[in-house]
């Protein structure tokens, strides 16, 4: 029965979604428009840098075209998410958009461990952003909170090529656009 048991166990991927902190208002508006900007802020060490960003860069534009999250929304990779970086940004937009908001891709990445459980392989894919929000005129302090996406499990091997479909499913569970005001 316990090696049947461990193949059923064998492959069965879940996700886990955390917002930090929780819970989290939708960002998603249908009547707003926003400015989005976003940048990597990969470790030092991080392999295949040009990849992931590709593979982000992808995930945010599926987005924002598919899911109704605003009326319009303009997506711009930017250097630096820095304060003043921002404001230069929003700023050139002369009142255009009624938000601002700012996604940090601090991980993007498969995940696998070896010989972390009975299934010998866990693995899945990772998503960390980081998201900021604007409201546009006015001088409110950001809206600031953490979309961790995991999804994976004992005998998942999964690559890269999910990984544009990983962040598009990290921004829905995060922007929440099924949640905008219709």
């Amino acid at each position: 029965m316990a090696p049947f048991c461990a193949v059923l166990l064998a492959g069965c991927a879940s996700t886990v979604v955390t917002l930090t902190p929780s819970p989290q208002a939708a960002v998603c508006e249908r009547s707003a428009t926003a400015l989005v900007l976003w940048a990597p802020e990969w470790r030092a060490d991080q392999k295949d840098a040009a990849e992931r960003e590709a593979a982000a860069a992808t995930g945010l534009k599926d987005f924002f075209a598919s899911s109704g999250c605003f009326a319009e929304a303009a997506l711009r990779r930017v250097h630096s998410l820095d304060p003043s970086a921002v404001s230069a940004q929003h700023a050139a937009q002369a009142g255009r958009f009624t938000r601002v908001v700012v996604i940090a891709v601090g991980e993007l990445g498969p995940v696998v461990r070896l010989l972390s459980s009975a299934a010998l392989v866990e693995g899945g894919t990772e998503v960390l952003l980081h998201v900021s929000t604007f409201p546009v005129p006015g001088d409110a302090p950001p809206r600031q909170f953490t979309v961790h996406r995991q999804h994976g499990g004992p005998g998942v091997v999964k690559g890269v090529a999910s990984l544009p479909a990983d962040m598009r499913a990290a921004l829905v569970a995060g922007l929440q656009p099924g949640e905008a005001a219709r």
